[in-house]
């Protein structure tokens, strides 16, 4: 059965961190031959895209607001990747979800395929 399950999310100060894990089962192929992402969705806003990671071109994108405090990484031993989130802010409140795809030079116009049941990431104080 393929899938992806998210943990770390939880609730943290304003300027706290957190890491969020995905962990990648079943698929075809080892996780390097995948695109990578995290999207997050906020209680009435739609779901947006967070990051992602290309394996083969070594390419990544982060959306504007999270670009230089969120960091996408993987571990392909352990068919797990992760988004380190550092400095959170309020705004950064939602649910988190991990997703696998093909991968491309542009991970930015890649619909994944396979979806975590997502993981709730609350910043208040």
């Amino acid at each position: 059965q393929v899938q992806a399950v998210e943990s770390g999310g939880g609730l943290v100060q304003p300027g706290g961190s957190l890491r969020l894990s995905c962990l990648a089962s079943g698929l075809t192929y080892p996780l390097n031959y995948y695109g990578l992402f995290w999207f997050r969705q906020a209680p009435g806003k739609e779901r947006e895209e967070v990051s992602c990671i290309s394996s083969y071109y070594d390419s990544s994108y982060y959306e504007d607001s999270v670009k230089d405090r969120f960091t996408i990484s993987r571990d392909d031993a352990k068919n797990t990747f992760y988004l380190q989130m550092n400095n959170l802010k309020p705004e950064d409140s939602a649910v988190y979800y991990c997703a696998v795809g093909p991968d491309s030079n542009n991970c930015r116009a890649v619909i994944p395929g396979i979806w975590g049941q997502g993981t709730l990431v609350t910043v208040s104080s």
